[in-house]
């Protein structure tokens, strides 16, 4: 993870408080909704110019900070991947 990710992350965490983001950040913890997952995504990928694949859009990816993190690595380029 980034600064720029946990930059983007943390409005969408209304209950993060003044709590770090670490790759456990459990995000439905922290406020997270189905209607925000969706506003997230749009801005992952604006954020990284990637575009998440339609298998990626599970609860599974929204379920942590890593993974959110791990999936928007896995939809960039290999050379823009390896420069982060």
């Amino acid at each position: 993870m980034d600064a720029r990710s946990t930059e983007m992350l943390t409005p969408f965490l209304p209950f993060l408080g003044d709590q770090a983001i670490t790759p456990d950040t459990r995000l439905r913890e922290l406020g997270l909704d189905s209607m925000q997952a969706i506003e997230l995504m749009f801005a992952l990928e604006d954020t990284f110019g990637v575009q998440l694949p339609d298998e990626a859009l599970t609860e599974d990816t929204f379920t942590t900070a890593g993974s959110l993190w791990n999936a928007a690595v896995a939809a960039m380029p290999a050379d823009a991947a390896d420069s982060i």
